[in-house]
Order: C-alpha cells, then structure tokens, then sequence
C-alpha cells in the first residue's frame, strides 16, 4: 500500500481513494483474475467485494457456475481485503483456502463479500461469501475462509 501518513477525516478519505486505486491496479494486472471478468466493486479496512457477469465460459457441464471459478473469486476477494491492512510495501499470498459449495450457482452475477477475521502483522484469516443473483433472487452459494500470509515487499 502507499507509503503515506495521514491523520483526520479528510486524510482517512485521500488514504481510502490510494488503497482503491492500488487494489485495482491489482485486479487488472492479475491476469487469470482480469480474464475471468472479476471487477472490483466496493473496498474499505479490512473489507472487499467484487462482482461477475455468469457468462457461458464460467459453467460446468452441467450449466452451473464452476467451483473453480468462485474458489478463484473468494480467494482474489479476500486477497484484496486483506491487503487493505497490511504495511507499506508488503504483498499478500494465500496460504490456505477451504471453500464450503452450498448448493449449485446458477443466475447472472456472482457478488463476493470478503472480510477480515483476524488481522496479523504475517497471517491475516479473512471469510468470504459468493451470492448469486438474478432480477428477483440472491442466495448464497458458498463460504470460504483464507489464510493470507503477509510478507515482504514486491
């Protein structure tokens, strides 16, 4: 994140606005996550949540949103939550993820709401939520928790 101290409301807001923009840096030059059509939507301390048009390249055989697919979403989302709390100059990888599939994802946009647990100077335990949506419904379809292990500079 950027190397700036800031203090007061104003300052909280310049520092919000430069973790946003870092994090989209980060979804767009992620190129598995950028080709998959994982937008950034809303970002704060220690929170995240990104949104995907289904298309016919998410399903599974069986017209269903691939489990690959929101285990990829969850763990990018988490990721960015995550790094909403880390140090200047420190990075964020996945150390270990367990995804609960709660009933098969079929609907237009898949919503991900990640948010951190547990904040650690080197482990940082964050749970995201995947919902899927259409015009009249939003159910969610599966839980993960990510271990996010913090180190050193890019």
């Amino acid at each position: 994140m950027s190397d700036v101290a800031l203090t007061g409301t104003e300052d909280v807001k310049k520092l919000h606005e430069l973790r946003r923009e870092e994090l989209e840096q980060i979804f767009n030059a992620a190129p598995f996550v950028a080709n998959l059509g994982i937008r950034l939507v809303t970002v704060g301390p220690g929170i995240c949540e990104t949104e995907l048009d289904v298309e016919r390249r998410h399903l599974q055989q069986d017209g269903y949103v691939h489990a690959g697919v929101q285990a990829t979403m969850a763990d990018h989302t988490a990721g960015g939550a995550a790094a909403t709390l880390i140090e200047p100059g420190d990075i964020v990888l996945t150390a270990e993820f367990k995804i609960n599939l709660l009933r098969a994802a079929k609907g237009e946009r898949l919503t991900c709401r990640s948010k951190v647990l547990k904040p650690g100077s080197r482990l940082i335990v964050v749970e995201s939520e995947i919902l899927c949506e259409n015009e009249e419904t939003s159910k969610l379809v599966s839980k993960t928790t990510v271990s996010i292990a913090v180190v050193g500079g890019r």
